[in-house]
């Protein structure tokens, strides 16, 4: 007879209505692999982050004390009726990993610290304990008075305690630094424009601060300033001028801008002045420790050959530690030392050296990383949840992340995968498909059961499972090429190639081949490449597609031309905002240590704007009408009439292309799914003016029937004369291709080479690389 316990065996969902969600229930069995599928803004993740995984993590924060809990962020519950048979929930995320340059792969995976007791004791020469080798931590002098364990007290005198930190790049492996010619043109005048920062216009207030300070004369160019002149503008200390008989802060003009923009998170700034930032910082590797990010004594000559900045590439184990090494008391740090790379090989990590920082991870690569943390894990019966494993994958690699999720199943946990990939949806015990829609349109259960009962359902992700694209019979002629020489950036190893111009080129190989490494390197930054890569864009509850498009000023200029009054009026961050939520639609009430409540403003009914600006409208509707339209009815209303707006109909119609049609004009990004907010990112980009368009993996979040409208979007682009780069794994994309350049044949230093260029029809005869052999069993060849 079964015991009752064993009764425990699914977690039930009922009536869960978190962002789109359509009071869905749902029943999901324990210690088996669960794929979510659905198009992208179906409710995957409301149903699976927002309420499953939030609640298990609601009620952990629960079991700690009141006192703690206040230290705590409070995660409200999700709104959801019933939710029963939950497990403790480890959730790894595409959220990338801290951008501390000092955090790196081996820092993350605990490598480093192995490998920091490894030299410490077995280094010869001795030069101290595991914190010299350590470039978290400087080496520092004291004096004074040491008190010991005991209370012994000792007068110590310029006393060492040796760390691992380089002095001259902090531990970081590079040194930054302004590019000054991309900051002011010193051929102009103040007057004239010398200023190239956006929003320092001539005859804005921004230089009239420094025109007007008296400090230096504003009608002469600057480069005949004196050098105090030249300091006092550049890098001037704060202090108070009279300007016009007002009273400024003055500042020079290099930490003015460091504030404001340099020092900022790129991602939560806008496209223009980020792409400005982008220009302006320039980053060197560190002379003095050759981007090891140690001191000299950590790289005494014996230990240059393989001290940890230049470890060998995590994805082949380090196999000359030696037999000292692997006995005696190092003999458990120095096996976990080498189990740790495999790991990183076998989940595809492709930036695999242990001194890569991990802030220069792909959102999928981030992931994987986090994945390793949890492989060795002596854990069991826990829900492991997923967003999309497989982004940034080769087809080789998805087979390993498939062996690892199902590894993670066998061990006895709850494994919740959301994913759009066939190969992954194809292992899966239990499938959910979510839609049929998004947005509005969707967070309802169109299917639940096996992966068979999936391809016979007719849903939207049932009739696309076993999509397979076509190799075109004709691939387009080029007109030229980009010619790179000599690439060496990362693992590239003298790459010379020419990427064809007039057509569609992929540029394909496994997960660390040297991909972005060749085309980032020494294609997108030069003139006329508008290079448009796959980092997210930051939501927030004030952030929409409308603001981050920046379609929302044209529209508030048209509302204030037609009832003359000022443009500020119809923003919610402006003078339009109602007091007393302050434009954001809710209040938030702030209980101690309890859970934070937000409730919709009374004042305003969650409209986030003053009653009166609600009076005025634009063809009929006011501005909180207009920001609830989906994009495919707004670029109608924009299209035509009183409200026809040329500018917005552009935008709109390139948020249509990329398949976000349903999306609200004033949806905050913050519930924007993955997918959905590299789309917009995508279609703000696609209007920028350039020659050359290069895309890093464009289908990342995509479902299954969306693309092929993305590949109407890269045939348009090349029918309007334009070259379209695409780094990209997806086998649909690679037989559209009119070019593909195959990079391999492995990853990291097994990788870096050129090892196929030519057309796809060519590459599946020839079946000579990983790619050949999955293109060519995906088109059937």
């Amino acid at each position: 007879m079964a015991h009752i316990a064993d009764a425990h065996d699914s977690i039930r969902v009922e009536g869960a209505r978190e962002n789109n969600l359509k009071d869905v229930s749902v029943v999901l069995p324990k210690r088996r692999l669960t794929v979510f599928t659905g198009v992208s803004g179906s409710g995957k993740s409301s149903l699976v982050f927002d309420t499953i995984a939030a609640e298990s993590r609601r009620m952990i924060d629960e079991t700690y004390s009141a006192f703690v809990q206040g230290f705590m962020p409070s995660v409200p519950r999700p709104d959801v009726d019933v939710l029963e048979g939950l497990t403790t929930a480890i959730i790894v995320d595409q959220e990338r990993l801290g951008a501390n340059p000092r955090s790196t792969v081996g820092t993350v995976t605990d490598a480093n610290a192995m490998l920091r007791i490894l030299f410490s004791k077995l280094g010869q020469p001795y030069i101290g304990g595991p914190t010299a080798f350590s470039f978290n931590i400087p080496t520092q002098k004291a004096s004074g008075v040491m008190t010991g364990p005991k209370g012994e007290k000792k007068i110590v005198k310029d006393a060492i305690y040796l760390g691992g930190m380089c002095p001259r790049c902090e531990g970081r492996g590079a040194v930054s630094d302004i590019d000054l010619a991309q900051v002011v043109d010193e051929t102009k005048s103040l007057q004239d424009g010398a200023i190239m920062v956006p929003g320092y216009t001539a005859d804005g207030w921004m230089v009239k601060q420094f025109a007007g300070s008296g400090f230096y004369p504003a009608d002469k160019p600057i480069e005949t300033f004196t050098e105090k002149q030249r300091q006092l503008f550049l890098y001037g200390e704060v202090t108070k001028v009279k300007i016009n008989d007002i009273n400024i802060t003055y500042e020079g003009l290099i930490p003015k801008i460091t504030k404001s923009m340099l020092s900022k998170d790129l991602d939560a700034l806008q496209p223009h002045i980020r792409r400005f930032v982008e220009r302006v910082a320039t980053f060197a590797t560190c002379p003095e420790c050759d981007g090891t990010r140690l001191t000299e004594g950590a790289l005494l000559e014996d230990r240059r050959r393989q001290h940890r900045g230049r470890m060998p590439d995590a994805g082949h184990r380090p196999r000359r530690l030696g037999a000292r090494a692997r006995s005696g008391r190092c003999r458990s740090t120095a096996g976990g030392a080498e189990r740790q790379p495999g790991l990183v090989r076998r989940a595809g990590a492709g930036i695999s050296q242990p001194g890569s920082a991990v802030g220069d991870a792909q959102r999928g690569e981030a992931q994987r990383i986090k994945l390793l943390r949890h492989l060795g894990s002596s854990l069991t019966d826990v829900t492991y949840v997923f967003d999309e494993p497989t982004i940034g994958l080769h087809p080789h690699d998805i087979q390993r992340m498939n062996g690892l999720l199902r590894q993670l199943r066998d061990k006895g946990n709850t494994v919740l995968v959301v994913e759009h990939k066939p190969e992954t949806i194809a292992i899966a015990d239990h499938v959910v498909d979510l839609g049929p829609g998004a947005g509005s349109a969707g967070g309802e259960i169109c299917f639940e059961g096996t992966v068979e009962g999936l391809r016979a359902s007719g849903t939207l992700t049932g009739r696309h499972l076993d999509d397979r694209a076509a190799l075109k019979d004709a691939v387009r002629a080029a007109t030229g090429a980009i010619e790179v020489r000599g690439a060496t950036a990362n693992n590239l190893q003298d790459v010379d190639v020419d990427i064809p111009t007039g057509v569609l080129t992929v540029v394909t190989g496994v997960a660390g081949s040297g991909k972005s490494s060749l085309i980032h390197g020494s294609v997108s930054p030069r003139d006329g490449v508008v290079p448009i890569d796959q980092s997210a864009i930051k939501g927030s509850r004030r952030s929409n597609p409308a603001t981050y498009t920046g379609m929302l000023e044209p529209i508030r200029k048209a509302f204030a031309k037609a009832n003359g009054v000022k443009p500020a009026l119809f923003s919610s961050n402006s003078e339009g905002a109602c007091p007393s939520c302050k434009g954001s639609g809710v209040i938030v009430t702030e209980l101690g240590f309890m859970d934070t409540i937000e409730t919709p403003c009374e004042d305003c009914g969650g409209k986030r704007f003053q009653a009166t600006v609600l009076q005025y409208r634009l063809a009929g509707l006011d501005i909180t009408e207009v920001l609830d339209l989906p994009v495919s009815k707004a670029r109608e209303f924009f299209a035509s009439g009183e409200s026809k707006i040329p500018a917005v109909t552009a935008i709109l119609g390139r948020l249509e292309d990329v398949g976000l049609g349903y999306l609200s004009l004033g949806q905050p990004l913050s519930t924007l799914s993955g997918g959905e907010r590299q789309r917009v990112k995508l279609a703000i980009q696609m209007g920028e003016k350039g020659e050359v368009y290069v895309l890093d993996e464009p289908t990342t979040g995509l479902h299954l029937a969306d693309v092929q409208q993305l590949l109407g979007v890269l045939d348009r682009l090349v029918e309007s004369g334009k070259t379209v780069i695409v780094i990209e794994h997806h086998q649909a994309v690679m037989a559209h291709a009119d070019w593909i350049i195959d990079i391999g044949p492995g990853a990291g230093h097994d990788g870096g080479r050129v090892v196929f260029e030519g057309t796809p029809r060519d590459l599946v005869a020839a079946r000579s690389t990983l790619t050949g052999e999955h293109l060519a069993e995906y088109v059937g060849a």
